[in-house]
């Protein structure tokens, strides 16, 4: 009996140490997107997703900052940011942006909010560091005399959604992405018009049985959409765990990540 337990308490320490440090293991998760409606001037072009950083007492500014050196070594050509770049404490957002600024991508830094992000404070900061707000708004990326379509929309709890300033000005030839923070807002999407979805919030369940089943997801759909790469009716939506925690901080097989998207124009 005293061997049990002995074997029981080591088990358990062991599991609670691997929860403790799988927060700072993030994991770089490379996808491709291939598709014939890629231009050729986009072909290899590569999309850095980052999202739920939650900076606060369990994400300090020095994680922040490793975080931004992480990305840039990437030499991604585009960066998009996900939402909840704080853990809902207002006092983080100015020095989480700081650092946030300092994010290289040739064709732009674009973010959205998320449910945990202090609205005026972040959108006041998010211009301010030189990053461009995408929320319920659309842009051309241009390269070379071609281009691709980006938008996004507000959080799909907190906020207001507005696809058509992202999609009434497209054609069936344009590349379409869309940036949004909470993947429960993907069955609304018009796939007929979007190709490409971004979202986190999920955490990819953050505390889950190896990887499997997790107790809770942050949606109502369950594990439909708690991670990875989902294809419905022709359009694409990457779900990623995120960076950072949410009440505690410890993962278990939901590792941190940041998503490398490669777009790959495809032969008709």
């Amino acid at each position: 009996m005293l061997k049990k337990r002995c074997l029981l308490i080591i088990v358990a320490s062991v599991l609670l140490a691997y929860m403790l440090i799988e927060p700072y293991w993030i994991e770089t998760k490379e996808i491709t997107i291939e598709s014939d409606q890629i231009p050729s001037e986009f072909d290899g072009k590569r999309i850095v997703f980052v999202s739920d950083i939650h900076a606060g007492t369990s994400f300090d500014q020095n994680r922040v900052d490793s975080l931004v050196n992480q990305v840039n070594a990437l030499k991604p050509d585009l960066i998009l940011l996900g939402g909840d770049y704080v853990d809902g404490d207002s006092e983080y957002v100015q020095p989480t942006f700081k650092s946030l600024s300092k994010l290289k991508a040739p064709l732009g830094v674009y973010a959205v909010l998320g449910n945990k992000d202090p609205q005026y404070n972040t959108l006041e900061a998010i211009p301010q560091y030189g990053i461009t707000y995408i929320g319920n708004k659309g842009t051309w990326i241009k390269k070379y005399g071609s281009r691709i379509r980006l938008g996004g929309v507000g959080d799909y709890n907190n906020g207001v959604q507005l696809p058509s300033y992202t999609t009434s000005v497209v054609s069936s030839q344009d590349f379409v992405i869309l940036l949004t923070h909470n993947p429960d807002y993907f069955p609304l999407v018009d796939k007929s018009k979007v190709d490409l979805v971004f979202s986190g919030h999920t955490h990819g369940g953050q505390v889950t049985f190896f990887g499997m089943w997790t107790p809770t997801t942050h949606s109502v759909y369950g594990d439909k959409y708690r991670t990875g790469v989902i294809e419905e009716d022709g359009t694409t939506l990457i779900v990623s765990n995120g960076i950072g925690t949410t009440i505690l901080p410890v993962r278990f097989f939901a590792r941190p990540q940041i998503i490398v998207t490669t777009l790959k124009k495809s032969l008709n």
